[in-house]
């Protein structure tokens, strides 16, 4: 069995899932974000992320880390933003020697849906399936971490990881 902390880094909205992965049963234990304030000054907002993430990991024994790689260029602001929010979630990761695999969103969209170019959507209806829900988890955005989260599980079986 292992506990698996997938990630959807953002600065003002980063979403965390936790899920149970065992030989052939997941189970999501707990999903939630870390809101910090727009407006606030950037160094501001990776402290508190920071704080609540060692909380987080002091909370939960993670095993294993997968995190959403950046992969979009259209405001290079935000990009180095969220590339500093990452590097936070990494070095975290990192102190407590947990494993990290990093996946872009057309990798989740494969993975889950075994298609690239499947909608956000499809893939929050694939989850429901996957993990024998009643309905999409709510806020729509849960379901990245949580998809994130589900990769790593896979490639725990099929790569013996």
């Amino acid at each position: 069995m292992s506990i698996i902390l997938g990630i959807d880094p953002w600065t003002t909205t980063t979403w965390f899932a936790i899920i149970k992965n065992e030989w052939n049963k997941r189970e999501i234990l707990n999903y939630w974000v870390i809101e910090t304030v727009p407006k606030e000054e950037l160094g501001i907002k990776l402290h508190q992320i920071s704080q609540d993430l060692e909380e987080l990991l002091s909370s939960y024994k993670v095993d294993c880390c997968a995190i959403e790689k950046l992969f979009f260029t259209k405001n290079l602001k935000t990009w180095i933003d969220v590339a500093h929010a990452r590097g936070i979630m990494i070095l975290a990761m990192a102190k407590r020697w947990i494993p990290i695999l990093e996946y872009t969103p057309l990798q989740v969209k494969q993975w889950i849906c075994w298609n690239w170019a499947a909608t956000k959507k499809q893939v929050q209806n694939a989850l429901v399936f996957l993990f024998k829900l009643k309905e999409i988890p709510k806020p729509d955005d849960a379901a990245d971490a949580i998809a994130i989260a589900y990769i790593w599980s896979l490639r725990k079986i099929w790569l013996s990881c």
